[in-house]
């Protein structure tokens, strides 16, 4: 008996709607539903900041929200196992920085991750850190700070946002150059230990301006100097760690937003090229200018370029502190 045409038609329609189902899941606009963008560290400190910012602002472009959500712990470690935990389809991204890409893999002994098999999509900004401590410390200048400490083996502690941060390794390289005891007090986030500093329960931290900066302007702590290579026209009178005798001293810290491997290539395209567009409008670039942030951007290669020429300047400078967690 042969097939009549209405069989033939049933059969051939079920035959090409599975692959016609499965062109329009391939095509789909990336993205159909919220973004999340994990943060290691906790609200309040510098990555929080950036952070909301371009989710603000990639939430307008995308058209879809891009929700924050912070994890921190283990220098920024807990927050990157979030996203490798997550599908690797596009929607959980993570803010990455100097710790979580270049650093950790030298300070931790069994790293939970593989920071060369993350997707490196944009760099986001950079910025410099100031070194400050408590108002109550007999001390007004870097040398002050380094005669006071060689007398006072120690005595003294430093807070910092995390082990592995530039507010750590920062502090590390001061300790490096100047051959001065203080002990590492790190804290989950720059936010407490900020407090810490400032009710003395740590006598000095190095942090980025714009978590350390406010505190700076009320004159809660006392600022001795900045770590970038040249003065920051926001603080002139702030002297750079290298003019107050530690020659060559230059510490900046810098993010970018990654995905886990195997995520669609079209995703990272999408964020690569919104954030780019971001960093090129006056008003979103006058407010990194304003929290003293420097815009990145560029191509997901140049952020891959970056962070392989710091892990091999900060893996150095590890080496040379002695520097462990674990």
């Amino acid at each position: 008996m042969r097939p009549t045409r209405s069989v033939l038609a049933s059969m051939a329609i079920g035959l090409i709607a599975p692959a016609l189902s499965g062109m329009s899941v391939a095509h789909a606009a990336w993205p159909e539903k919220p973004v999340r963008l994990i943060v290691p560290t906790a609200p309040g400190g510098s990555p929080d900041i950036v952070a909301r910012l371009f989710g603000e602002a990639l939430s307008r472009r995308l058209g879809q929200p891009v929700v924050v959500e912070n994890r921190p712990g283990a220098g920024g470690n807990i927050g990157i196992q979030a996203l490798l935990a997550a599908p690797a389809d596009g929607y959980t991204v993570a803010y990455g920085n100097n710790a979580t890409l270049a650093t950790n893999r030298f300070l931790y002994s069994k790293l939970p991750y593989d920071p060369d098999k993350l997707l490196p999509i944009v760099g986001l900004v950079t910025t410099f850190s100031i070194l400050a401590v408590n108002p109550s410390l007999p001390v007004k200048s870097v040398q002050e700070l380094v005669s006071y400490a060689r007398a006072n083996p120690g005595k003294l502690s430093m807070g910092s946002a995390g082990n592995g941060t530039t507010s750590h390794l920062g502090g590390e390289l001061f300790k490096v150059m100047t051959q001065v005891d203080i002990t590492h007090v790190p804290y989950k986030g720059s936010t407490p230990a900020l407090q810490d500093l400032v009710g003395n329960s740590v006598q000095l931290m190095f942090d980025n301006v714009p978590s350390i900066g406010p505190y700076v302007s009320s004159h809660r702590v006392r600022a001795l100097a900045v770590t970038s290579r040249n003065r920051s026209p926001r603080y002139p009178d702030i002297p750079t760690l290298s003019e107050a005798g530690l020659k060559g001293y230059e510490v900046t810290a810098w993010a970018g937003l990654v995905a886990s491997p195997g995520t669609p290539p079209e995703a990272v395209e999408r964020l690569n090229k919104e954030v780019n567009a971001i960093l090129r409008d006056p008003e979103f670039r006058a407010q990194l200018d304003r929290l003293s942030f420097e815009p990145l951007g560029g191509t997901a290669r140049d952020f891959q370029a970056l962070i392989a020429a710091e892990t091999v300047k900060f893996g150095e400078l590890v080496r040379k502190s002695g520097a462990k967690v674990d």
